[in-house]
């Protein structure tokens, strides 16, 4: 199963429904759903026909189109030497995407998906947007702003008279079961119409700081960057996303909610960038095996793998090995991580963090910077080294001990052999037993293990010592930081071997 934006194709899933009955004659009781019936949420209609036919006109079709360079296929062979095309230049063909929009003004502003008017690949660039209302007229479009983090873009066309017009309304107040109502083009059938339900709200989908909305009315390739309806005719969200093993709606959707889109909208029409605040710390989930080596309840908080010199994580004291809980009152969670509670703080505001450090809680304040670009994310955050999950070397002895990891101490020949700063302390991995937990996690011969279950180690004695105690806790996992060679130090939690 994969997230996609766009994804083509379509399956159509057929069952039968059995139904199941048991009779009992266990005195005169009545069935909590004895006697119901469907019923329309209040104010809404019985039919959609009334709402949908004034709504429609208001969502457009959008079509770019691209110039993407690609190599030629025949360059260097007989047929590229025939026809003059040995060279090995690039060619350029024309490509087309297809999707959703809707206007937010009278005067001609949309709203839609990044994807949908950015190029579709490496290479590609879009040469023209163009927007056709229910009507069939088109207009060229000029691209105002975008914001790829959240997916979002506003465009403008100019029309000599007013155009119909959509408003966003509060996501806030969706609950799940609610129904909704979603139009747009999939296929480039213009003017579809789906409805369904809200399944989630607050869904993460594994990103930085977006809260979908999830549902099941239909979606898919064209309907992104189209609107989500509520039962008042109000944008409470826009759609972006669909998860999917066949590449068609199977009734699991996303939408980004109004209360997140609405002032990025704003913003971007105003001609202005998106600025996010930023503390300047590499986080993990707090999953499972992470919450079991340091002893705390899984899913409740953020892991501090790193923090970034001079931000205001760093000015606050906060270090790596801490467990981030609450940010200025918010509690942090799957469903309300912690990116998204920092990006949504005022620039410069001063914030309470609630962290634990080594069992113990505490509060530090910190000053939110800004969050700097993608691109300067990148090379502060560590990178994945490839061979991290390559096949175990030595791994003999290490199967004698409890955690799968034979290690000896550090020596200067050692700290110069395998190329790290001369005053790191720990033990060398000189054997990983590829059957237990370190194995599977990548950990191998070489990797410098600084500290286990928060506890300086400097023998393979000490790391014992450690498991043991962790053991003694009644936990099944230990928290080991660990260093590789060009990599910053990392935590990992690594569960015990089974006795």
């Amino acid at each position: 199963m994969r997230y996609a934006y766009a994804i083509t194709g379509a399956l159509l899933l057929g069952g039968t429904a059995i139904a199941v009955t048991t009779s009992s004659n266990v005195g005169a009781q009545t069935a909590q759903n004895e006697g119901l019936t469907a019923a329309a949420p209040q104010g809404a209609p019985a039919s959609l026909a009334d709402m949908v036919e004034k709504l429609q006109p208001a969502v457009v079709n959008i079509s770019t189109k691209q110039r993407v360079q690609v190599q030629n296929p025949f360059a260097g062979t007989p047929f590229g030497q025939l026809f003059g095309q040995g060279g090995g230049q690039p060619q350029t063909r024309q490509a087309q995407s297809l999707g959703s929009g809707f206007l937010i003004s009278a005067d001609g502003y949309i709203v839609t998906n990044n994807h949908v008017v950015s190029a579709g690949a490496e290479g590609a660039s879009v040469d023209s947007i163009t927007v056709t209302l229910t009507n069939k007229t088109e207009y060229t479009a000029k691209l105002v702003g975008r914001d790829p983090a959240t997916d979002l873009a506003v465009l403008k066309i100019d029309s000599p008279k007013p155009l119909p017009f959509v408003k966003f309304g509060d996501s806030t107040k969706a609950r799940v079961g609610d129904w909704v109502v979603a139009i747009g083009n999939p296929f480039a059938l213009s003017g579809t119409v789906t409805a369904g339900i809200i399944s989630a709200v607050h869904r993460n989908t594994g990103g930085g700081y977006e809260k979908f909305i999830q549902t099941d009315a239909s979606i898919n390739q064209g309907n992104s960057g189209g609107p989500m309806f509520d039962m008042r005719g109000n944008v409470i969200g826009i759609n972006s996303q669909i998860l999917s093993p066949s590449g068609g709606n199977v009734g699991i959707g996303f939408a980004i909610p109004s209360e997140q889109a609405a002032p990025i909208v704003e913003t971007l029409r105003k001609g202005e960038t998106v600025r996010r605040g930023y503390l300047g710390v590499q986080i993990s989930p707090l999953g499972e095996d992470l919450a079991e080596s340091l002893g705390l309840a899984k899913n409740r908080g953020e892991f501090v793998q790193g923090v970034e010199p001079g931000k205001g994580a760093e000015k606050a004291g906060i270090k790596a090995g801490d467990v981030i809980v609450s940010v200025a009152g918010q509690e942090v969670s799957p469903e309300q991580n912690l990116s998204s509670i920092v990006a949504s703080q005022p620039i410069g505001s001063r914030v309470p963090i609630v962290l634990i450090r080594n069992g113990q809680r505490q509060t530090v304040n910190a000053v939110v910077g800004e969050r700097p670009s993608e691109d300067e994310l990148t090379n502060f955050a560590p990178q994945q080294d490839e061979d991290f999950s390559q096949q175990q070397q030595n791994p003999g002895q290490a199967a004698q001990q409890s955690l799968g990891i034979s290690a000896i101490p550090l020596t200067p020949g050692i700290i110069r052999q395998l190329g790290i700063a001369a005053d790191t302390r720990g033990v060398v991995i000189t054997g990983v037993d590829p059957s237990t937990d370190a194995g599977t996690k990548g950990l191998r011969r070489g990797d410098v293990i600084i500290t286990a279950n928060n506890r300086p180690v400097a023998s393979q004695a000490e790391l014992d010592a450690q498991v043991k105690a962790v053991a003694g806790q009644n936990r099944n996992a230990i928290l080991l930081q660990v260093l590789r060679r060009g990599q910053p130090p990392i935590f990992l939690p690594v569960r015990l071997r089974d006795k």
